[in-house]
């Protein structure tokens, strides 16, 4: 079992200021595999301080951009040695299936560590533009002090969206890694200290929510950078909206893979088994409402049963696994919840259901069902968790407008012969991301989401701007 009895604040390991502690849990085995204390408020007050100091009066603000790439880089240097063990601890902590952790859970938060590494080398710190009266200068500073609230289903991934370029800013983090998954944070921290990141800069703190809140709320606290559910979402925007502190959200999804008519259902299924049903269907970027024509709508639903039946359910630490255990048990029971819904709704289970594939873990049945009409609660809100509906549609404008009646508006696909056509069709549907015959998220585009999945944007160039500030200088003459 990994045992940490320390906190990481201010550049070295010390006591948490209580006793409490967190334990990690096999979602396979149910089995305790790590234990961290549990952070207090006294402890998030400690790590802000720390922050606060190295903000306000240590070196990390003060070097150059190109300066602070070289540190990044140094980090991303360590990361590409060992991410092999990373992709291994949040499979043991998470349950995600070896395969999708080698594959994303940490070449992706390196991918991010690279390019804004890359990024910052050129990146100037000021230009000159013209002005009424003489030259203005536009500098670019940090924000301050950010806070990381993030969650469990792609802990590193959802890490390094803030951390990358927060480090680049110039910026320093308290880092708030949810209780679920909290061991991926305290690798990073050695691999931290080891490339020579100044102290304070980064400050980890394991906790619930209601430590989270405190974490959110103080007044030490520049900016909050969050990714969670929608609904935690709009309770931290009322609280940076109060204090007028810059936010940042990336929320939930409900997103619609549209099937056209001369799509090759074979080929799209092998790229669209990974966008619907990635990390076991825990991934908020997830194409769980499949769009057919009612041309070839008993075909469609057979190729995604099939897709869905040639996963294999099971050990997440085996190769051959593609769909793992959910990440705890309320998890299950949420997800098996929703399966319950849509059998209520009238909606029919072509796959799946509710027995249980596996005895011991917290294991949900892969479940596809049919006859969907986009009102139920299965095609609106998010399930998080192998759980896929087939929704019928007249014509391609009755496609887009389907995939567009959502609360959400974070990712989507559409598959189709006519790459073009495709393209028109993603100009259409109003969504942060988008594929055409395939998804994906790269370090130097934007990702974020419209309506009730977020506030703003992370990744690429316009991930940075949201760490920085922006001053004008004017003189004259």
């Amino acid at each position: 079992m990994r045992q940490h009895d320390t906190l990481f604040i201010g550049g070295e390991w010390v006591a948490p200021a209580g006793t409490g502690t967190i334990d990690v849990i096999s979602p396979h085995t149910e089995e305790i595999v790590g234990r961290v204390p549990d952070s207090t408020a006294a402890d998030v007050d400690r790590a802000v301080a720390a922050a606060r100091e190295a903000f306000d009066h240590g070196p990390w603000p003060r070097m150059t951009f190109a300066e602070r790439a070289e540190v990044i880089a140094r980090l991303a240097a360590i990361y590409n040695e060992r991410q092999s063990e990373m992709a291994q601890l949040i499979t043991e902590e998470m349950g995600s299936p070896i395969t999708f952790s080698n594959l994303a859970q940490a070449p992706q938060p390196l991918e991010m560590l690279n390019f804004y590494a890359e990024l910052g080398r050129t990146f100037e710190q000021e230009e000159q533009r013209p002005g009424l009266f003489g030259p203005v200068t536009v500098r670019r500073e940090p924000v301050g002090v950010v806070a990381a609230v993030v969650p469990w289903n792609v802990p590193q991934f959802v890490t390094m969206t803030k951390l990358a370029p927060a480090l680049l800013a110039g910026c320093t983090v308290v880092l708030k890694p949810a209780p679920e998954t909290p061991l991926d944070a305290y690798l990073l921290a050695e691999w931290v200290a080891e490339a020579g990141v100044p102290a304070g800069v980064l400050n980890i703190v394991p906790a619930g929510r209601e430590v989270g809140e405190h974490l959110v709320s103080h007044p030490g606290v520049d900016k909050v950078a969050f990714t969670g559910s929608t609904a935690a979402g709009r309770r931290i925007a009322s609280i940076c909206g109060e204090q007028l502190k810059r936010v940042s959200l990336e929320l939930g999804g409900k997103s619609a893979a549209i099937i056209l008519d001369d799509a090759d259902l074979a080929s799209s299924m092998g790229f669209l088994s990974l966008a619907s049903l990635m990390n076991n269907g825990q991934a908020c970027v997830a194409q769980t409402r499949i769009l057919a024509s009612r041309n070839r709508y008993d075909e469609v639903v057979d190729a995604v049963a099939g897709m869905v039946a040639a996963q294999q359910v099971g050990d997440p630490a085996d190769p051959t696994t593609g769909i793992g255990p959910l990440v705890a048990k309320r998890q299950q029971e949420r997800v098996e919840g929703y399966i319950r819904i849509g059998m209520d709704e009238g909606a029919k289970v072509v796959l799946g259901g509710l027995d249980r594939p596996q005895d011991r873990g917290w294991y949900v049945a892969p479940t596809v069902f049919s006859g969907v009409t986009n009102d139920m609660r299965i095609a609106r809100e998010e399930i998080f968790g192998p759980v896929l509906a087939v929704i019928p549609y007249e014509d391609e404008a009755d496609a887009v407008r389907i995939a567009n009646d959502s609360d959400y508006g974070l990712a989507g696909t559409v598959w189709t012969a006519d790459t073009e056509h495709g393209m028109d069709i993603a100009r259409q549907v109003r969504t942060g991301t988008y594929g055409v015959n395939c998804y994906m998220l790269g370090a130097n585009t934007p990702f974020g989401g419209y309506k009730s999945s977020g506030i703003g944007r992370e990744l690429g160039p316009e991930g940075l701007s949201g760490y920085l500030e922006y001053k004008s200088i004017a003189r004259l003459g």
